[in-house]
């Protein structure tokens, strides 16, 4: 089965973008599926993570705030 990945975020966000891009580029070498949730709609998810949005999380555990790294994302989907 493929790894989950949440990234909790919202439109104008250069950080939330920077880090779809980084997501997407480790997609092409390791499948997996990416959740994106707009947090801007509901006031519980911007109480949660308005001020460290990008929020990732991966199958379901607290992965990245803010920026994501890479080798760390890889690592984290290989189960490492």
């Amino acid at each position: 089965m493929k790894p989950q990945v949440t990234i909790y975020g919202k439109p104008e966000c250069c950080l939330c973008d920077q880090a779809l891009e980084v997501l997407e580029a480790v997609r092409k070498r390791i499948p997996f599926d990416i959740d994106k949730r707009d947090i801007s709609g509901d006031a519980d998810l911007v109480e949660r993570y308005g001020f460290d949005i990008p929020v990732i999380f991966v199958d379901g555990k607290l992965a990245f705030k803010h920026r994501i790294d890479k080798e760390r994302l890889i690592a984290l989907l290989k189960g490492k």
